[in-house]
C-alpha cells in the first residue's frame, strides 16, 4: 500500500463544490506538484489534507492507518483533540508566512514544539500525581520530592532538545545570524525560510507548501526554491502547490494539474510538461510559458 493514499476527497462550500473526487497516492519519499489555475481547488486539497477543513466525501490513509473516512466522521465526529493528534502527521507553509509577530525567527520555530512539549509534562505529571496518591506516610513524603527533581529535569530535558532542534532548523534554512530578529525586521523571504523551518519542527509525516512563492518578489523566489529542493530526501514526502513550472519540472516526482475541482491529468513531470494529453493542460502551460515570458 502506497505510504499516503487520498481516495474520492470532495469539499463544497455552500452551493459550491470546490473539489469533486480528488484522489491519488505518494510513496515515501516522494514529491507531488500540484499545477492549476486559481480558484481550482489546491488549496482546499490542501487544507483538508492538513485537518483544518473537512472533506464531505472521501478517505485519507497514511502509512497504512485510516487517518480519515468522511462517513465515520459524520456519525462520530472527532474531537479537537484527536484533531490536533491527526494534524501533527502534516506540515503546512502557507502562502503568506503566518508568522506570529510578537515572536522572534526562534519563538516562532519553537512555538508549536513547546506547546506540545507542555502536554507531555501534564502528561507525565499527572501520571506520577496517580502513583503519589497511592503512597502512604514517608513513602509519601520521599515520593514528592523524588517527583519534583524529575519533573524538572523532564521540563529541562524537553527545553534543551526543543531549542537545539530550532537551531539546527534555523541553520538548515540560513537564518542564523536573523534568530533574535522579529517578521517585521526579515524581508519576504526569510519569513518564508521561518515558515519552513517552522513547519519542520513538528517532523511531519507529510510536508505541504502552498505557493509558497505567490507573495515574494521575483528576486526573492530563487532563495526559497533553494530551501526546498535541499528538502528532497529519500525519506520526506511533499507536496507542492505551485506556479513555478520549472521548479515542479525540477523537483517532483509525480505532477497533477487540477482544474474545475477534478484532477485533469496526472503522470511524471516528463509526461505532463513534455507531452500533456489534455487540451486544458497543454493550454495551462502554454498561458504559464507566455506570463513567464513577460516577466
Amino acid at each position: 500500500m502506497a505510504f499516503l493514499s487520498v481516495e474520492n476527497y470532495k469539499k463544497s462550500f455552500g452551493n459550491t463544490q470546490v473539489l469533486k473526487g480528488i484522489s491519488f497516492s505518494l510513496e515515501k519519499g516522494q514529491i507531488l506538484a500540484v499545477i492549476g489555475s486559481s480558484g481550482g481547488g489546491k488549496t482546499t486539497l490542501l487544507r483538508c489534507l492538513n485537518f483544518l477543513e473537512t472533506p464531505d466525501e472521501g478517505k485519507l490513509y497514511l502509512n497504512g492507518e485510516l487517518l480519515f473516512d468522511a462517513d465515520r466522521e459524520k456519525a462520530n465526529k472527532n474531537s479537537d483533540k484527536e484533531i490536533r493528534e491527526k494534524r501533527l502527521h502534516f506540515g503546512l507553509v502557507f502562502q503568506q508566512f503566518n508568522l506570529f509577530p510578537q515572536y522572534s525567527v526562534l519563538g516562532n520555530v519553537t512555538l508549536a514544539r513547546k506547546l506540545l512539549a507542555k502536554e507531555q509534562y501534564r502528561y507525565r505529571r499527572n501520571e506520577l500525581n496517580k502513583q503519589l496518591a497511592a503512597l502512604r506516610g514517608t513513602d509519601k513524603k520521599a515520593f514528592k520530592a523524588q517527583m519534583r527533581a524529575e519533573l524538572k529535569a523532564f521540563a529541562d530535558s524537553l527545553e534543551k532538545e526543543i531549542n537545539e532542534q530550532a537551531l539546527a532548523l534555523i541553520d538548515r534554512v540560513g537564518l542564523t545570524e536573523k534568530i533574535k530578529s522579529y517578521p517585521c525586521e526579515l524581508s519576504g523571504g526569510q519569513c518564508q525560510r521561518v515558515a519552513i523551518a517552522r513547519a519542520l519542527a513538528l517532523s511531519p509525516d507529510v510536508l505541504c507548501f502552498d505557493e509558497p512563492t505567490s507573495a515574494l518578489d521575483p528576486e526573492l523566489t530563487g532563495e526559497v526554491l533553494k530551501v526546498i529542493k535541499g528538502l528532497k530526501s529519500g525519506d520526506r514526502t511533499m507536496i507542492i502547490v505551485t506556479h513555478e513550472m520549472e521548479f515542479a519540472r525540477k523537483v517532483a516526482d509525480k505532477v497533477i494539474f487540477i482544474s474545475d475541482g477534478v484532477i485533469e491529468e496526472k503522470g511524471s513531470p516528463e509526461e505532463i510538461f513534455g507531452n500533456p494529453k489534455s487540451e486544458k493542460t497543454k493550454a495551462f502551460l502554454a498561458r504559464s510559458r507566455e506570463n513567464r515570458e513577460l516577466d
